[in-house]
């Protein structure tokens, strides 16, 4: 624009200097110099625009073609979508009405045969109520007649072994009258240890039977008679001069004459209580003297 403003002004320049009478030759070529480089440099500039114009067209054309086809493509497009949606219409449609027909025809048949279903499932649960009463109450019947049972067996089993128990409760006996007869017959003198081997096995062996009738029920035929035998031996070992230390039921603590065996827990004891529950090997004093260590089993409780 400056350069086409400058061409005018110089062209106005000339005339006036044309109309000069003292304007010569020389001046006026070196004022049209300039001029005709300018002409040739809006001529190149003008052409190099024209070439740029004539691309845009170009590129304008085909961005018009690739509207067209867009366009046509989605027309194309908007005509399938609507045939295809015309389509599912009427699949819909046929699809409804043979639901709705079956619907109908369901409930026609449920009207029917409802009642005829409601009967028969209130006889199943009835007929099921009565099998599980029949069978709740055989079971109970079964229950008790083999709980019966196996009461009457244990109590036989336990009447068996407290006629065991008396027979060697009186063996024991004899044992005991022998073993004061060695003691009148053979004394023993003061810087000598009397022999404790039949004493304490007869010990033992008390220890044992009072073990068993720890777990015997107290109303079995013989169980009283039985206890009171054992009473009677530990009476005459005492007579002898031997004591069974009582242990079972009492507190475990260090200062007793007892060797540990076995320790279960308790969830019944407190935290950390030591209860001797079962004696396997008695602890015996003689003339206050202990000559036997008992072996225990312990509940600890958890």
């Amino acid at each position: 624009m400056k350069r086409i403003i400058t061409s005018i002004f110089l062209l106005a320049s000339i005339n006036a200097f044309a109309q000069t009478e003292t304007f010569n030759k020389e001046d006026l070529a070196k004022e049209l110099q300039p001029l005709k480089s300018s002409i040739q440099t809006l001529q190149k500039e003008n052409s190099s625009l024209k070439s740029e114009i004539i691309n845009l067209n170009s590129k304008l054309s085909n961005a018009n073609k690739s509207i067209d086809s867009l366009r046509n493509k989605i027309e194309e497009n908007r005509s399938a979508i609507s045939q295809t949606a015309n389509q599912l219409g009427i699949k819909i449609t046929t699809t409804e009405q043979i639901a709705n027909k079956r619907i109908d025809e369901v409930g026609q048949l449920l009207s029917k045969n409802s009642l005829y279903g409601i009967i028969g499932v209130l006889s199943a649960i009835l007929l099921s109520v009565l099998l599980y009463w029949l069978l709740s109450k055989r079971q109970k019947t079964d229950k008790t007649e083999v709980v019966e049972q196996l009461q009457k067996t244990k109590s036989s089993i336990e009447e068996s072994l407290v006629k065991e128990f008396g027979k060697q409760t009186s063996l024991l006996e004899s044992e005991l009258q022998l073993l004061a007869q060695q003691k009148i017959a053979s004394p023993v003198s003061a810087n000598t240890e009397p022999d404790h081997s039949l004493a304490l096995r007869v010990a033992g062996e008390i220890t044992i039977i009072e073990r068993n009738l720890s777990l015997m029920d107290s109303n079995v035929k013989g169980y009283k008679q039985l206890k009171k035998s054992v009473e009677k031996l530990k009476d005459n070992l005492l007579a002898n001069g031997y004591e069974i230390i009582e242990l079972h039921g009492k507190p475990y603590h260090p200062g007793l004459p007892v060797t540990i065996i076995n320790s279960y827990p308790d969830e019944n004891l407190e935290k950390d209580q030591e209860i001797i529950s079962k004696i396997l090997v008695p602890a015996v004093r003689y003339n206050d003297k202990i000559i036997q260590s008992a072996q225990v089993e312990v509940s600890v409780g958890v």
